[in-house]
C-alpha cells in the first residue's frame, strides 16, 4: 500500500493542501459540531439568551474536558510522525496503544471527579441563581460522553498524520451531520430544550469515536491500534510534549472563568447579557481561526516528518507556506469581523439587545486578530521540532501572562467592562509577535544549508 504519510518527496504545496483542504472541512464540520447547540438554543422562545449565556458558564469545563484530548492528540500525532519519519514502525504503533489507552483512563476519571461538583464548579465559573439551572442541566448530560468525546477528538490528528485525512474528516463529518439533526428534534420536538442539545451531542460523540476505533484497528491503517496498554516511557513523551495542546485549552478554559466573572461584577443590571455576548463571540471565534489552524495543524505533520528525515530545507519552505497562507486567511477573517458583525452574530440570536450589545464587543476582541498566524505558525513549529518547553511557554505567556491580569486589570479602568475585550486584543498583539520571533531564531535560522549542499541538523 503506497505510504501516504511520505512527505519527504513530491512537492510540499501539494502535501499541504492534500492534508489542509480535508482538515479544514473537518474542522468546519467539528466547530459545527460544538456551535449549533449554541445556535439552536439561542433561538429558543423566551429563554434563548440564558440558554445561550449556560452555555458560555458551561464552554469552560468543555474545554478542560477537550484539553485531555489535546494532550493525548498533540502529543502523540508528531511522535509517531517523527517515529514513521525514522522508519521505526513498532514505536509509532505504541505510542498509538498508550495513546487510546490513557484517553480511556481519564475519560473514567473526569466523569468520576465532576459529576458530584458540578453545581459548586458552575457557580465559581460564574453561574447564579438564574443561569445556573441552564448551565447544570447542560453538563449533567454531557458529561456521561467525555470517553467518546476523547477517544473522537484525541485519536484524529494520528488518522490525519498517517495523510488519511478524508478519513479523518470523516470522523467529525458524522458526527456533526448526526447532531446537527438531532438537536432540533430532541432541542424542540421532544421538549428537552439544552438538556436536549447535550443529550446529541453525546450521540453524535459515541458514533465518531466508533468510527475511529475501527478505522485504527483496520488494515487500511498504516498505525494499527492493538491493544490497551501503557508503556511509562511514550506516556512520558506524550505529556511532555502533548502539555502544550493540553496548556493551551486549560489557559483558555481559565480565563474564560475569568471574563465571565468579571463580566458579571462590571456588567451590572447586563451582567448576564454580557456573558452571552462572549459566548457568541468564543463560537465567532472558532468559526475563523479554522482556516489557519487546519494549515498550520496539517503542516506539523509535514515538518515532524521531514525533521525526523533531516530533511531540513523542506522544514523551511513548509514553515514559509505556512506563514502566508495564515496570514493571508487571519486577515480575512478580521476583515469580514470589522465589517459585517451584525450578520455574524444574528446566526445564534435574534434578540435585539444582544446584537447590539455585542456588535462593538465583538470588535474589540478581534482587533487584532490579523497578527495571530505568527502565533499559530510559531506555536505548531515548536510541537513539530519536540521543543515542549518553549511550546508551553507561549501558550501560556500569551493567556496566563497577558490576557487573565490585563481581563482583571483593564475594567477596573475608565474602559469599564469594555476592558475584557480589549485585553484580548492586546495579548494578540503582543503574544503572537513574540511566539513567532523567539520560533524563528530558536529553529528556523538553524534550518539551512552548508555551502556543498549538505543539510545541517538543528
Amino acid at each position: 500500500m503506497k505510504d501516504k504519510g511520505d512527505f519527504s518527496q513530491g512537492s510540499i504545496v501539494a502535501h499541504l493542501l492534500r492534508l489542509a483542504l480535508p482538515v479544514m472541512m473537518a474542522e468546519f464540520v467539528h466547530v459545527l459540531y460544538n456551535i449549533v447547540d449554541r445556535m439552536f438554543l439561542g433561538h429558543m422562545p423566551g429563554t434563548g439568551s440564558l440558554a445561550l449565556s449556560g452555555v458560555g458558564i458551561v464552554f469552560p469545563l468543555v474545554s478542560l474536558i477537550n484539553a485531555f484530548a489535546y494532550l493525548c492528540g498533540t502529543g502523540s500525532a508528531p511522535l509517531c510522525a517523527i517515529a514513521r519519519g525514522k522508519k521505526k514502525h513498532e514505536e509509532a504503533q505504541a505510542i498509538l496503544d498508550t495513546a487510546f489507552s490513557m484517553l480511556i483512563l481519564i475519560g473514567a476519571l473526569l466523569i468520576v471527579i465532576l459529576y458530584p461538583l458540578t453545581d459548586i464548579i458552575l457557580l465559581y465559573f460564574g453561574a447564579d441563581d438564574v443561569t445556573l439551572p441552564f448551565a447544570a442541566d447542560y453538563f449533567r448530560y454531557y458529561l456521561p460522553g467525555t470517553i467518546f468525546i476523547l477517544i473522537s477528538t484525541g485519536l484524529n490528528p494520528i488518522i490525519n498524520m498517517q495523510g488519511n485525512s478524508f478519513v479523518g474528516m470523516g470522523t467529525v463529518l458524522i458526527g456533526a451531520v448526526l447532531n446537527i439533526i438531532l438537536d432540533p428534534i430532541l432541542i424542540f420536538q421532544f421538549n428537552l430544550g439544552i438538556k436536549g442539545a447535550a443529550i446529541a451531542s453525546v450521540i453524535s460523540q459515541f458514533v465518531s469515536a466508533v468510527w475511529v476505533i475501527l478505522f485504527l484497528t483496520s488494515k487500511h491503517s498504516a498505525v494499527q491500534l492493538k491493544r490497551f496498554t501503557i508503556q511509562k516511557e511514550l506516556m512520558i513523551q506524550i505529556v511532555k510534549l502533548g502539555v502544550t495542546g493540553f496548556m493551551f485549552k486549560i489557559t483558555n478554559s481559565f480565563t474564560q472563568v475569568v471574563c465571565n466573572i468579571t463580566l458579571r461584577a462590571y456588567g451590572g443590571a447586563l451582567g448576564t447579557l454580557y456573558i452571552g455576548s462572549m459566548s457568541i463571540i468564543n463560537s465567532i471565534r472558532e468559526i475563523v481561526g479554522l482556516p489557519a489552524q487546519s494549515i498550520t495543524n496539517s503542516g506539523q505533520s509535514i515538518e515532524s516528518y521531514n525533521y525526523g528525515g533531516t530533511h531540513y530545507s523542506r522544514v523551511r519552505r513548509t514553515i514559509k507556506l505556512m506563514l502566508l497562507l495564515t496570514f493571508t486567511f487571519t486577515t480575512l477573517s478580521w476583515l469580514l469581523i470589522q465589517l459585517f458583525p451584525e450578520t455574524l452574530i444574528a446566526i445564534f440570536t435574534d434578540d435585539l439587545e444582544l446584537i447590539s450589545l455585542s456588535v462593538p464587543n465583538l470588535r474589540m476582541y478581534f482587533a487584532c486578530f490579523f497578527m495571530m498566524a505568527l502565533q499559530m505558525v510559531g506555536q505548531n513549529t515548536f510541537i513539530a521540532h519536540n521543543c515542549p518547553r518553549r511550546a508551553v511557554f507561549f501558550s501560556l505567556f500569551r493567556k496566563a501572562i497577558l490576557v487573565i491580569p490585563l481581563t482583571l486589570i483593564l475594567p477596573r479602568t475608565s474602559l469599564g467592562v469594555d476592558g475584557v475585550f480589549i485585553a484580548e486584543a492586546s495579548s494578540q498583539f503582543i503574544g503572537a509577535s513574540l511566539c513567532f520571533f523567539w520560533m524563528y531564531i530558536s529553529i528556523y535560522r538553524k534550518l539551512r544549508k552548508t555551502p556543498n549542499g549538505k543539510e545541517l541538523e538543528v
